[in-house]
């Protein structure tokens, strides 16, 4: 458990954890007017010429802000913009203290998706890359499509594209422990948010085609209203199965995906999937059913989103490496199939899986260099 007194005692010292450093010293006129006037109206009139130059001579070629409206905070829900700030605040500060990152913690009010939209890219010249963050789906994927369309520097939202990616990494590695091929694997994800659509769509991308796709109103059909168009347009790519719940469809699946809510599968449905089935109850802060009752049940590999258990599936295994790489290269968009080659490199980290060892954990060595060697070798080939 967390000691609420030491996190307390931890922002409140700094008030917040990050603080903005400068890189050179400003110690006698000619360093003032190299830094400042007048010099940089000769790097001002450059950069007027060819707006390029600004990721050369600006930090803008190296900082990202992590932008939040507070409307979907794990665990916690819509809790406003200015409540989201500890969540970004502590990503700029892993970005920073893991892969050297410069990023910073906004918060934006809670707008429509058309103003949303126009206030980052007013905000956008000053950026080399965007992180969206807790932001509430079907909204964010509006925003995330347009600003991909609009702005020309990466945008990265992580509630969907972390999360994807550990997902399917652990998902190879937890395939080579059962000994099933991945691409013959049924699945059923549990929980079609912004987290689950992207599931959806890595492992699609990734030559996966047995997916049955479940949400709080049942199995979701491309026909059926009660859904958004993302949610629908991915039920036109998977399984049409029959059967209205995850009740109904949970037998003979291989694996078992929660993104959803705490206590929503049962030890008997786990007795139904197949033999060794794979159950990753990802929900926070309580998982979809406990990895002891999952292993009663007849699970052989288990993950969670919590330190407290093996096999933890954590986005921070993503973001710091995949801008440390993004910063490196000219990507500009973070596309499915360089999503499957950061699942893969960090699949690859694990030279022999193991059921309690099927993703690395945080703190291993070489867990940012494996996502931005990806990141860079995906931008050579």
């Amino acid at each position: 458990m967390v000691d609420m007194n030491r996190v307390l005692k931890m922002h409140k010292a700094h008030t917040g954890v990050l603080d903005l450093k400068a890189d050179i010293s400003i110690k006698t006129p000619d360093d003032l007017s190299e830094a400042y006037t007048p010099g940089v109206a000769g790097l001002a009139k450059m950069i007027a010429e060819d707006e390029a130059l600004k990721n050369v001579y600006t930090m803008s070629g190296k900082l990202i802000p992590i932008i939040t409206d507070g409307s979907a905070v794990l665990g916690l829900g819509n809790i406003g913009p200015a409540a989201g700030l500890p969540i970004v605040e502590g990503k700029a500060l892993i970005y920073k203290e893991f892969s050297g990152v410069n990023a910073i913690p906004m918060a934006l009010n809670q707008v429509d998706v058309d103003e949303f939209v126009e206030t980052i890219k007013t905000m956008a010249p000053s950026f080399a890359g965007i992180h969206l963050e807790d932001i509430a789906a079907p909204r964010v994927f509006e925003i995330e499509k347009r600003l991909n369309e609009e702005l020309d520097i990466p945008v990265y939202h992580d509630d969907q594209t972390g999360t994807a990616v550990v997902v399917l990494a652990a998902l190879i590695n937890a395939a080579k422990v059962v000994n099933k091929p991945l691409k013959d694997l049924k699945v059923v994800i549990n929980g079609m948010g912004a987290a689950g659509v992207a599931t959806a769509k890595i492992l699609l991308a990734s030559g996966m085609k047995n997916l049955t796709l479940v949400d709080i109103h049942g199995v979701i059909r491309a026909d059926d209203n009660d859904y958004n168009d993302y949610q629908r347009e991915l039920a036109t790519a998977v399984n049409q199965v029959d059967g209205q719940s995850l009740d109904d469809v949970i037998d003979n699946q291989d694996v078992f995906i929660g993104l959803s809510d705490a206590n929503v599968l049962s030890k008997e449905q786990v007795t139904r999937m197949a033999q060794d089935a794979i159950v990753f109850a990802l929900a926070n802060p309580v998982p979809e059913i406990l990895p002891e009752e999952a292993h009663e049940g007849g699970a052989a590999i288990t993950a969670t989103g919590s330190s407290q258990w093996a096999n933890q599936v954590n986005n921070v295994l993503v973001f710091p490496g995949l801008f440390k790489g993004l910063l490196a290269t000219d990507i500009k968009k973070v596309e499915l199939s360089l999503q499957v080659k950061l699942a893969e490199g960090l699949a690859q980290m694990i030279t022999t899986p193991t059921a309690d060892h099927i993703v690395p954990r945080v703190f291993d060595d070489g867990v940012v260099d494996a996502v931005s060697n990806a990141v860079i070798a995906y931008a050579k080939a």
